[in-house]
């Protein structure tokens, strides 16, 4: 059986988790980035200037605490001696526990703060090949807004379309022929990558208008992924493919 499809590899967006202005870009269209790899920074002086901020308010409600605590220590050995009331014990028991409270909130903060701080420079969490670089230094950024499109150098899978009449001849890992438009150099020969089917849609579609078929465009198909097992880097997203099955390979062998 033949069929026509595309090469399809699978592609992600890296962005910054806050707000700010892009000062540097380190990587062009085409690059590749390794994981861990710093892609990117923004403006970080307002984080930096919040975050000193907070460490100050930390040590002001802490020495605050520290005092309460104190207050507290005293009234808990007089309200045993019969010195001081009930009132004036509860008193200085609840300002303590209020300022404990206080410090814990300042403190989260302040871990808040350092985060965005630290948010301000982005790595690369995958390895990847830059296809689209989105925006340049000087850019003002909002959360989450992708700055770089990346491929994924695996999996990569043909994306393909079989007509309802074939379904029944195929299988989830039925080895498959892949065969390119593009010439190997030293055989002149059309490039050939072995692969097998990794994915069977379990509803059906009409025909995308960009496949070619030999049925009617109405018709109604699944599609499938050709997974290919020896992909290399000739291998790039949208490439045409033929795609050979033979209907005599036994399951399982």
């Amino acid at each position: 059986m033949t069929l026509y499809g595309n090469v399809d590899i699978r592609q992600f967006d890296l962005g910054f988790q806050v707000p700010g202005q892009v000062t540097k870009m380190y990587f062009e269209e085409g690059d590749t980035i390794k994981q861990g790899s710093l892609v990117a920074e923004i403006d970080a002086a307002d984080y930096k200037l919040q975050e000193a901020q907070a460490e100050s308010e930390v040590a002001k409600v802490y020495a605050s605490m520290v005092q309460s605590r104190s207050v507290y220590d005293k009234y808990a050995v007089l309200y045993t001696s019969g010195a001081i009331s009930k009132l004036d014990f509860e008193t200085a028991e609840n300002t303590f526990k209020e300022m404990q409270s206080a410090y814990n909130a300042a403190v989260t903060a302040k871990d808040l703060l350092s985060r965005q701080s630290d948010y301000s420079r982005l790595y690369a969490l995958e390895e990847g090949v830059v296809t689209a670089r989105l925006v340049e230094p000087g850019s003002i950024i909002q959360k989450g807004t992708a700055i770089y499109t990346l491929t994924k150098p695996r999996p990569v899978w043909i994306r393909a379309y079989i007509s309802e009449i074939n379904l029944g001849n195929i299988y989830d890992g039925m080895p498959a022929q892949i065969i390119t438009d593009s010439t190997d150099p030293h055989t002149g020969a059309k490039k050939t990558y072995q692969g097998h089917i990794g994915y069977i849609s379990p509803v059906s579609e009409f025909t995308p208008k960009s496949v070619q078929t030999t049925d009617l465009r109405t018709d109604l198909v699944y599609k499938i992924r050709v997974y290919v097992d020896n992909a290399d880097e000739f291998l790039r997203q949208g490439m045409p493919t033929t795609v050979l099955l033979d209907l005599k390979a036994v399951r399982g062998k």
